[in-house]
């Protein structure tokens, strides 16, 4: 777990095997040591931290991340691609740069333009009853995706995760927390006729079990220490539990779509720190001659605290919870969103804020569609002409109103709604759109996004 010393070794230089499978680069369990000695940074599937320098944690390196992992950059090109490819204008989490690595998104490109079928696929691990804002927001790009190629959507629920990596949890807990989160999800207005969610203590088992022996059977247990930080005293099940979570990439895992087809690729949205998983399904694809599941990674929503960490549903003063109340949204901004104004107001007026370290600014950039008037709002925070006070004030305003419509559309989701999400039985149809065909949606899909025209 991320308490243990040992999963430093799952850190951002995070390949401690010989192999670095996907291009990452190797690096040795010593060095890494060594690195988390000299207050390195850690992104591993269960924690996320900024290095510490000079006794001061700082935010997270990603360009360090991309050439570790051995990822890369979306760059301006690939965004060009995009549009001229789909018809749509790039959402403002690829504009800005959130959603800002990848593998392979050039090739789901491809097969797009040429008509060739795909899929999506993403995940949550359900550990408490409500999302919060950091679970949000790559969903609410996902169903932007959707919108965009109008292909099926798989939603990997891993009740069976939490169960095993927290000994505090129950399992009838895990499984209510996640059917509990499938509402939330769907609450981000995803396409039924689309859209499978699924919990894993209820769907494993057939063509999915299958495909989870099978990739097991390709991983060694000195491959998952060694990529993970595994040790002897962890149990069994957090070693298996690589496999389930690659299972879904591969599109004979869910017949009630594919058949038994095996040779359809998905594209995978997930923050960055997911990327050992699918590098590892990556590197069993190629032995089980799959089609590797290509990615786009999001950097972290950061923690109230600033972006040296992310949000953490177990730390109730790091999160904006999407069953906060507006006056609880209110309290946590004031209290406890890092500023990056300037200690006096005489100082802030002549020297000016650091809109990108201040947490109020960052979470405006998640919500809030208009370039401009986000340029407008940081040339005026650096010139000292916005307060921290007002900066956080238009934060708090765009926050209340993002969670209250989320609440109001959660409310219309009944226990039918999510179990016909949840039918493992229901048939979708996998046929691949005209390229471009959703172009003429975007405006109506934009009306439905939960952002805010203006600060």
């Amino acid at each position: 777990m991320a308490e243990e010393i040992t999963r430093a070794m799952a850190a951002s230089t995070v390949q401690g095997s010989s192999s670095a499978p996907d291009g990452a680069q190797p690096v040795s369990a010593e060095a890494t040591v060594a690195a988390q000695g000299a207050s390195a940074q850690r992104v591993t599937p269960w924690d996320v931290e900024g290095a510490t320098v000079d006794g001061v944690q700082v935010a997270i390196d990603y360009d360090k991340l991309i050439q570790e992992f051995g990822t890369r950059h979306i760059d301006p090109a690939l965004l060009e691609r995009f549009e001229k490819v789909t018809g749509w204008r790039p959402h403002p989490l690829l504009r800005r740069g959130t959603f800002f690595s990848h593998r392979d998104l050039d090739y789901i490109l491809t097969r797009y333009e040429q008509k060739k079928p795909f899929y999506l696929y993403t995940g949550r691990g359900p550990s408490s009853d409500s999302m919060h804002l950091g679970h949000l927001v790559p969903f609410l790009f996902t169903k932007w995706l959707q919108d965009v190629f109008d292909v099926p959507l798989v939603v990997q629920l891993t009740d069976d995760e939490k169960f095993l990596f927290k000994p505090a949890l129950k399992l009838e807990q895990v499984h209510k927390f996640a059917f509990e989160n499938a509402r939330d999800i769907i609450a981000c207005g995803f396409n039924l006729e689309k859209t499978f969610i699924f919990s894993d203590l209820d769907y494993v088992g057939g063509a999915f079990y299958h495909n989870i022996v099978r990739i097991a059977r390709t991983i060694t247990t000195s491959q998952s220490k060694g990529t993970f930080g595994f040790n002897d005293s962890d149990n069994v099940g957090k070693l298996h539990f690589v496999a389930v979570q690659a299972a879904p990439s591969f599109s004979n895992s869910f017949p009630q779509i594919f058949g038994s087809r095996s040779d359809v690729p998905c594209l995978i949205p997930c923050a960055i720190d997911q990327d050992p998983y699918f590098r590892q399904t990556r590197d069993v694809a190629n032995k089980l001659k799959y089609p590797k599941p290509s990615l786009i990674h999001a950097k972290f929503f950061p923690a109230l605290q600033g972006p040296q960490t992310k949000m953490s549903a177990s730390n109730e003063t790091s999160s904006i919870f999407m069953n906060d109340t507006a006056n609880t949204i209110k309290k946590k901004i004031n209290k406890y969103a890092f500023s990056g104004g300037k200690e006096t107001l005489e100082e802030h007026r002549r020297l000016g804020g650091d809109p990108d370290v201040d947490v109020a600014y960052q979470y405006l950039l998640f919500f809030v569609d208009d370039d401009e008037e986000m340029d407008k709002l940081a040339k005026a925070y650096r010139a000292g002409e916005v307060l921290s006070g007002e900066m956080k004030q238009k934060c708090i305003t765009v926050l209340q109103k993002v969670v209250q419509g989320f609440q109001e559309r959660k409310a219309k989701v009944s226990d039918d709604v999510v179990r016909q999400f949840m039918d493992k039985d229901r048939k979708i149809d996998p046929s691949p759109p005209e390229p471009g065909s959703t172009a003429s949606k975007q405006h109506e899909a934009a009306g439905r996004q939960t952002t805010v025209d203006t600060v």
